[in-house]
C-alpha cells in the first residue's frame, strides 16, 4: 500500500489572472513560491519523522518547481517527472480568461472547446502517470513501499478525485485551490480518497 498525496501546483501570473494555462508552460509567481514552501512545511510537520518518502510530479515548470521546493522542505531526493501529469491542453481556450471562456464556450463541465484534450483521456494518462510514479519509487527507495507526494494540476487532479469518489466529488462550480492537498490510499491499482479540503467557488 502507498499513500498518495497530490498537490496542486503553486501559484503562478495566470492563475492570478484567471487565465487558463493547461500545457502552456508557465513559471512560479513569488507567491507560487511561498505557497511551495508552505505545503513542503506543513507534510513535514505532519508526516512521521521516520517516514519514508519519494516526490515526483509533472514536468511543467510550475509543478516542477513546487515539487523540488517541497522535496527540500522534506529533506528528499529531487522529484521524478512524468509528462502524463501534465494538466489537461485546453486547446483554443489555452490563455483564456474565465469571463471569455464561459462568453465563447458556456459553462465548464460541458464546454466544447476545439483542440481540447478529451477529459477521459485526461484521467487515463493520469491514472496511468500515477502507477508509474508508484511503481518507480518503490524500485528506488530503500523501503519496499513508501509514501509519494506528487505535485499537479487543479483538473487533473480532480479527475483522479472523481475517479476515485465514483465522480460523486468534487461538485461542479468548484476549483482545487493553489498548494492544496489531497490524499489517497493506492492499493493494488485501486485508488481511494482519504481526504481533501473544502474547495473554492470557480
Amino acid at each position: 500500500m502507498t499513500i498518495l498525496t497530490l498537490v496542486r501546483h503553486g501559484e503562478t501570473d495566470w492563475n492570478r489572472e484567471r487565465r487558463i494555462q493547461g500545457s502552456t508552460d508557465i513559471p512560479l509567481n513569488e507567491t507560487g513560491r511561498d505557497q511551495a514552501r508552505a505545503v513542503g512545511a506543513a507534510l513535514r510537520a505532519a508526516l512521521p519523522a521516520d517516514a519514508a518518502l519519494a516526490v515526483a510530479s509533472s514536468d511543467l515548470a510550475r509543478a516542477r518547481e513546487t515539487a523540488e521546493l517541497i522535496a527540500s522542505a522534506l529533506e528528499v531526493r529531487p522529484p521524478r517527472t512524468y509528462a502524463g501529469l501534465r494538466e489537461r491542453n485546453y486547446g483554443d481556450a489555452e490563455g483564456v480568461g474565465i469571463e471569455e471562456f464561459h462568453a465563447r464556450w458556456g459553462e465548464w463541465a460541458v464546454a466544447d472547446v476545439p483542440g481540447a484534450e478529451p477529459w477521459p483521456d485526461v484521467r487515463r494518462r493520469a491514472l496511468a502517470a500515477l502507477g508509474d510514479a508508484v511503481g518507480d519509487a518503490r524500485r528506488h527507495h530503500a523501503s519496499a513501499s513508501p509514501d509519494l507526494v506528487v505535485v499537479a494540476h487543479g483538473a487533473l487532479i480532480r479527475e483522479v478525485i472523481r475517479h476515485a469518489t465514483g465522480g460523486s466529488f468534487p461538485a461542479q462550480g468548484v476549483r482545487l485551490a493553489n498548494g492544496s492537498i489531497h490524499t489517497f490510499r493506492w492499493e493494488r491499482d485501486r485508488l481511494s480518497l482519504i481526504d481533501s479540503p473544502v474547495l473554492l467557488p470557480a
